[in-house]
């Protein structure tokens, strides 16, 4: 089932919403949707838990509009999305950029009705560096990004999938893959780099008591397997759960035991 569901005036978020059981609100990272995780949704709803995958404003089928895309706005979204679907005791997993705006989340609307956190490959605390914070991009690099985008998007995000993955894929893959983040407004995927670029939500760590489990490729270009560290150093109830062959890409690059290892964290009552 698909819902579209108004979050504000103009302005409607698209969420799948597949199986039974706990829910399990699935972010998306950056330039793609929620069908990134389509292989995700049959073990989840096989094993007992109800699948609920939210297209963030500007991606996918939710709207596009020309304002909103730093992560306050995305969390508010999100939660217009949780209340509207009347989800208690859901897990929230959130991918790529799709993790800092679960952090904030939390940080911004409380954990009292979240049972767990699943950060993949997560962009936090930090994107890119600064000056005490030495891992990530440079800005300098996203500000690239963002030229790139507006000069060709299709040829940027053919590259890109390149970076995504550390596994061979094949054409077909990679075209499926560009075509994700094509169906993003244009708009919508520079003023989100943007947000990447400058957000930092490092006072923000701290203060998550949620049981959290951290997947991450040991070999991701895009966020650094440090990130991966810092955070379990940072979050109080959290374990780091390596991927040996995996790029930025985990939930493709070892599908197999992304699913297990997943299945076992929403299965187990805690992480410690």
């Amino acid at each position: 089932m698909g819902h579209y569901i108004q979050v504000e005036k103009d302005v409607k978020i698209y969420a799948e919403d597949i199986g039974s059981g706990q829910p399990v609100v699935f972010l998306h990272g950056w330039p793609l949707n929620s069908k990134a995780f389509e292989a995700q949704v049959s073990e989840l709803a096989s094993n007992g838990f109800r699948f609920i995958g939210i297209d963030l404003r500007g991606y996918g089928n939710s709207d596009k509009p020309w304002n909103g895309y730093d992560y306050d706005t995305a969390a508010s979204d999100v939660k217009a999305v949780v209340d509207h679907l009347g989800l208690e005791n859901f897990v929230l997993a959130g991918f790529s950029m799709g993790g800092p705006i679960a952090i904030r989340y939390l940080t911004k609307f409380g954990q009292q009705n979240v049972n767990k956190l699943l950060l993949m490959g997560a962009a936090a605390p930090l994107f890119t560096q600064r000056e005490d914070f030495k891992i990530g991009l440079k800005p300098e690099e996203v500000d690239d990004i963002i030229k790139q985008l507006k000069e060709d998007r299709p040829a940027f995000l053919a590259e890109f999938a390149d970076m995504f993955f550390e596994q061979k894929k094949s054409p077909e893959f990679i075209h499926w893959f560009q075509l994700l983040g094509l169906e993003a407004g244009a708009h919508s995927t520079i003023n989100s780099a943007i947000a990447l670029r400058d957000e930092d939500l490092r006072d923000e760590l701290a203060g998550i008591t949620v049981p959290t489990a951290i997947f991450h490729g040991k070999k991701d270009q895009i966020c650094s397997y440090e990130l991966g560290e810092h955070l379990e150093k940072e979050i109080p109830n959290s374990v780091l759960v390596p991927f040996d062959y995996s790029g930025h890409g985990i939930n493709g690059d070892e599908p197999d035991r992304f699913n297990s290892e997943m299945i076992s964290f929403l299965k187990s009552s805690g992480v410690k």
